[in-house]
């Protein structure tokens, strides 16, 4: 049985990965931070349908922490699916924005992930498979007004991804995104209005946590051997 890290599990997004890695097959650890009491509802959710999972909590910026948790995990086995989904914006026009909104989100969304990431590849690289999945966004493809420091942060996804899908290509791993264009769920439901949705999607409609799941899912699997360094848009023909 695969191994499976779902960083911000407890989101609408995350959760919904975790639930379809599940289903897929895989033990699944389901990651939250503040939000610790939803993770154990994804994980509840799973087993009750015959899954296998459990939460896990730690604060992705800070470094520390986040060995001490992956070391407690590493001593059941490696991972070999990662889905770095764990994410936070702070918006702000660029000529406005305070030092503290583009460290907190850059910390978050980058440093983050390598701060998960780089502790779980020479275990993964000793298994000689592995699948890397990294949560974008639309807006690190195209920008987003507002958003330069979420857009720089996803942006940073995509670049790394790139890279390590080079760096471990000859290991039998795999490093792709998913970048996720408006989707309905706690982050967007404030923002967009339905009107605004079928200004800006051209399907005229709002993606569901499930469609990108799906994505991430098959990225995951065996048929997406052949996948690597990939960025797969998720966003209803936005770009």
């Amino acid at each position: 049985m695969r191994r499976a890290l779902v960083t911000g599990g407890s989101g609408d997004i995350g959760g919904a990965i975790a639930r379809s890695l599940a289903e897929a097959g895989c033990f699944v650890y389901v990651h939250a931070n503040s939000n610790y009491e939803q993770a154990e509802r994804v994980v509840e959710d799973i087993t009750h349908n015959g899954g296998q999972a459990l939460p896990v909590q730690f604060d992705v910026t800070n470094r520390d922490e986040v060995n001490l948790r992956l070391e407690e995990i590493l001593e059941a086995g490696p991972i070999q699916v990662l889905v770095n989904n764990c994410g936070s914006h702070n918006d702000a026009v660029m000529a406005g924005m305070q030092g503290a909104q583009w460290d907190n989100v850059i910390n978050v969304n980058l440093t983050g992930f390598f701060n998960v990431t780089q502790p779980l590849l020479l275990p993964m690289i000793k298994t000689r498979w592995g699948r890397i999945i990294n949560i974008s966004s639309v807006a690190g493809v195209m920008g987003n007004r507002g958003q330069a420091n979420y857009a720089a942060a996803k942006a940073g996804l995509i670049g790394a991804a790139k890279t390590m899908a080079q760096e471990m290509g000859s290991r039998g791993i795999t490093v792709n995104v998913v970048a996720p264009g408006i989707i309905e769920g706690a982050m967007t439901q404030e923002i967009f209005d339905k009107e605004a949705i079928k200004h800006l999607v051209p399907m005229s409609r709002s993606g569901k946590p499930e469609e990108v799941a799906n994505v991430v899912t098959f990225l995951a699997s065996e048929s997406a051997s052949y996948v690597s360094g990939q960025v797969i848009g998720v966003n209803g023909a936005m770009v």
